[in-house]
């Protein structure tokens, strides 16, 4: 197990406070009935509930899912990395026949189990950029607080699929001080994101905790959380947590809608409580193989996103993670994907779509080719219809001629992928 699990773990240190209600072990209490995951359970809204109910183990999933075939290798990959599905989000499955994009998203599959020499455990280093423990620093202004290494679900996707779930636990408070001290020491720091594992599924006195250690560092000025109950268990958002959360404003919180499938009344009313409270929220997509690798699906996403008042963020290549293999795209089709979008979408609805480069190399922007050729007098630019306008340079006072009009839809130039460095590192 590597180093960061250790980082938060509670054993050999002062807890923050008592186990939360939520913290709970692979013994959890099964739900009753042959429909355990039907609305109608008198407590559904109830986040305890949801974190007491998830599906954790394969006895579990086999008893709720009896038609349920089992895949090749699926127990294989459930004890190399854990399984836990709230059954608020085991109820967004529309079959279980491993096509639906939920079910690919939380259900352990024996692709898990075959990886490349060149995946790794940790692929951004992240523990070699720990100077205390709990702490990840990799940017000069920013920096990552490791709250907790539970998930309400645990995406098959995850990048820190090594931590995330093995040991369910909250950072200690004897890390959470080294973590302040080192803020302190480091006023370049601005901006801390809390992430995990999940910080919203804590108890919400703990995590005020959290934000109150980190927001007594007078340099930070903006903390992000980073969390996906919105989408895998959106009855979280309760009106005490939104109230706890308005004391540490400037707060951001990034959450994390892969589909939209996961666009549901519920996770709509979570992100508006949110919103209503004064957050403004981002969303990070992964671009996933068989789940969301295509522009309309995308599309709709981005657009439903806007909706419920979610500006995507980024769109993230898959991370070189072991265990994710089967989910990775090519580089290239993440740009075809972002170039069928220009145009179609508003710039508001365009997020950002990046490599986060291996070793703790960061992330690195990767888009179209628009510039067709440039020179001293004008640059040459193809728009996303394919026209090529000229657009002039400054010329120092001299007098120009005026640019061109746009030539014609006709003289359009090859859709070839740029060969860019960053593709090289991503698919080395």
């Amino acid at each position: 197990m590597s180093g960061l699990s250790a980082d938060v773990s509670t054993a050999g240190g002062e807890s923050l406070s008592d186990k939360p209600p939520s913290c709970v072990s692979l013994d959890a209490e099964e739900p009753p009935g042959t429909k355990p995951f039907s609305c109608g359970h008198g407590q559904w809204r109830d986040w305890h509930w949801q974190m007491r109910n998830r599906v954790r183990n394969f006895n579990h999933f086999q008893k709720l899912f009896p038609t349920v075939s089992v895949v090749a290798g699926m127990t294989r990959a459930m004890r190399s990395f854990p399984m836990a599905i709230t059954p608020y989000y085991a109820s967004l499955i529309g079959s279980w026949d491993g096509s639906d994009p939920v079910y690919r998203m939380c259900v352990p599959h024996g692709d898990e189990m075959i990886n490349p020499p060149f995946l790794e455990d940790d692929p951004l280093g992240e523990d070699g950029h720990m100077p205390v423990p709990g702490l990840v620093h990799r940017y000069g202004d920013r920096a990552l607080l490791i709250s907790t290494t539970m998930c309400a679900s645990y995406c098959r996707h995850c990048t820190r699929k090594r931590v995330a779930g093995h040991v369910e636990s909250v950072i200690s408070a004897c890390h959470l001080s080294g973590a302040v001290e080192y803020l302190r020491a480091h006023p370049e720091v601005k901006d801390v994101v809390v992430s995990g594992g999940d910080p919203m599924t804590l108890a919400t006195q703990v995590l005020d905790r959290i934000l109150t250690a980190v927001r007594s560092v007078p340099s930070v000025d903006v903390i992000r959380i980073g969390t996906r109950t919105p989408v895998v268990m959106p009855m979280r958002i309760t009106d005490e947590l939104t109230a706890m959360l308005r004391k540490h404003h400037p707060i951001f919180v990034n959450t994390h809608f892969n589909h939209p499938n996961e666009l549901t009344p519920e996770a709509a009313e979570a992100c508006g409580k949110l919103a209503d409270a004064g957050i403004p929220l981002g969303n990070q997509t992964v671009l996933l193989r068989g789940v969301n690798d295509d522009p309309k699906v995308l599309e709709t996403l981005f657009r439903g996103l806007l909706r419920i008042r979610v500006r995507p963020y980024y769109l993230f290549q898959c991370d070189l993670v072991r265990g994710v293999e089967h989910f990775r795209t090519r580089l290239s089709r993440g740009v075809e994907i972002m170039e069928k979008l220009r145009g179609r979408l508003s710039g508001l609805a365009i997020p950002l779509f990046v490599v986060d480069a291996p070793h703790g190399g960061g992330k690195i922007p990767v888009m179209p080719d628009y510039v067709v050729a440039s020179s001293e007098s004008e640059t040459v630019l193809r728009n996303y219809q394919g026209l090529l306008v000229a657009y002039p340079e400054p010329g120092e006072g001299k007098k120009r001629a005026a640019p061109p009009a746009a030539r014609s839809p006709n003289r359009r130039v090859s859709r070839a992928v740029p060969r860019r460095r960053e593709t090289v590192i991503a698919e080395a």
